[in-house]
């Protein structure tokens, strides 16, 4: 870990002058650790979990909706906090960076701690509407109420983590969630199988990770290891400050909550057919998080480039860093679309030994592996708008993957085409995203760009 770190100018001659595919390889690869990190979270404990039974692996899917609403504002607040933060640096005005990363970090904690309270109160009707069925509820009660005391941590994490990310400093902004991430997959088969705790055990662990991560990262800023500085004192009493928090955090909250949605949706449609449907899908949308968390952590190192160089008037640095950005999300993409293609029966396998749930999994990764080359394209259209601050776009891009073009195919074709529907309601969705997202990112770079 780094003695020192740079000041505010040399971090904004580095931004503003550092060759782009560099740059944006350099910072992507400690958010990229940071972003499989947070996938492993969840992916370890289906995992473990799935060695219990297929009810258990299918609770985990239930609790991931949860989670998506937890990381719905931790995320919203997050990126909202960090694409001001960006610019407010590439502008020099530090001053503001650290009223908005303090402020964004108490507003974020009182958020979680509002989640989790309402959740306890609601637990059993809440996994009901999530998609549990009779069999699955005992296992998604005992996960969902360890996670939901984790909330506040967990929403705080993600205004941390983003505000390194922000100012440019996300190696350091790795250290701490990739250290949560080694202790989740630890304490995983420990608290599960050696102390007998079965699935509460992965909660536990779950939960735990996520405080070490905190506590690695709040260090960081209390040891003066970040340009931005966050403290009470500068914690602001100006509502208006929160508001454009949540306003230009407004896509990813629509874009985590849509998720939330989309996965409630796709566990009830599932859990039409079985068990061994909701956990195939489960397992199957993992694999896919996998990929798109590459993706979104290449966007990630991209989006602060944009910030500073769009902040400071260099609108061929910003174009520059968009399709370096696409080209190579886009090869990531393929890359990972065949090695899905070439192997889907042993990937399910690797999770649970079911023959049902590798049948109906398999077949799911397939639709997938079809529409994953035009992932990259149109989630960073969509983070174009979003770190450059132009919120309204943004959140109309953010809301159709999971929302506005999901839900109604997650309606409508399980109805005429059954099981099958069901598999192919997500890849459906993400290549009409893609269509939707080439007349905004032609608009944005003939008029914004030029």
């Amino acid at each position: 870990m780094p003695a020192h770190v740079i000041s505010s100018e040399q971090q904004r001659d580095r931004m503003l002058h550092t060759p782009i595919p560099k740059l944006i390889v350099s910072l992507s690869i400690p958010t990229l650790a940071s972003q499989l990190i947070s996938v492993f979270y969840n992916t370890a404990d289906t995992y473990f979990v799935s060695k219990l039974s297929t009810s258990a692996s299918a609770a985990v899917g239930v609790v991931f909706s949860l989670m998506s609403i937890i990381q719905a504002f931790g995320f919203g607040i997050g990126m909202g906090c960090g694409s001001i933060i960006s610019r407010s640096l590439g502008n020099r005005d530090n001053e503001r960076a650290d009223r908005t990363a303090s402020s964004a970090l108490f507003f974020a904690a009182a958020v979680g701690l509002l989640i989790c309270i309402a959740g306890l109160c609601t637990l059993r009707p809440l996994m009901r509407l999530l998609g549990s069925t009779e069999t699955i509820l005992p296992y998604s009660e005992s996960y969902a109420r360890i996670i939901l005391l984790a909330a506040p941590v967990m929403c705080a994490s993600f205004v941390l983590n983003n505000t390194l990310r922000s100012e440019g400093e996300a190696t350091l902004s790795m250290y701490g969630i990739c250290a949560g991430g080694l202790l989740n997959v630890a304490l995983d088969p420990l608290f599960i199988f050696v102390f007998d705790m079965g699935i509460a055990g992965a909660a536990l662990a779950t939960a735990l990770s996520q405080l070490v991560s905190f506590c690695i990262l709040a260090w960081l800023f209390l040891h003066g290891r970040s340009i931005v500085r966050v403290h009470l004192r500068y914690v602001s009493k100006r509502p208006g400050l929160y508001g454009e928090i949540l306003l230009v955090g407004f896509p990813t909250i629509c874009r985590q909550g849509f998720a939330s949605l989309s996965s409630a949706l796709l566990n009830n449609a599932a859990a039409v057919y079985s068990d061994a449907a909701v956990a195939a899908v489960t397992i199957s949308n993992k694999i896919y998080l996998l990929v798109r968390s590459i993706v979104i952590g290449i966007g990630q190192g991209f989006q602060p480039v944009a910030g500073y160089n769009f902040g400071a008037g260099d609108k061929k640095r910003t174009r520059q860093a968009f399709w370096f950005s696409v080209l190579l999300g886009t090869a990531v993409c393929i890359v990972c679309a065949a090695v899905i293609a070439a192997f889907p029966d042993q990937i399910m396998h690797f999770f649970r030994d079911d023959a049902e749930v590798t049948r109906i999994g398999r077949q799911a990764l397939l639709y997938a592996f079809a529409v994953m080359p035009l992932m990259g394209y149109s989630t960073y259209v969509n983070q174009l708008y979003q770190c450059l601050g132009f919120h309204q776009a943004a959140t109309l891009l953010a809301s159709c993957r999971n929302g506005l073009l999901y839900v109604p195919l997650i309606l409508l074709l399980p109805r005429t085409l059954g099981l099958a529907g069901v598999e192919m309601s997500q890849p459906g969705a993400d290549l009409l995203t893609f269509v939707v997202s080439l007349p905004f990112q032609i608009w944005f770079f003939r008029h914004k760009l030029r």
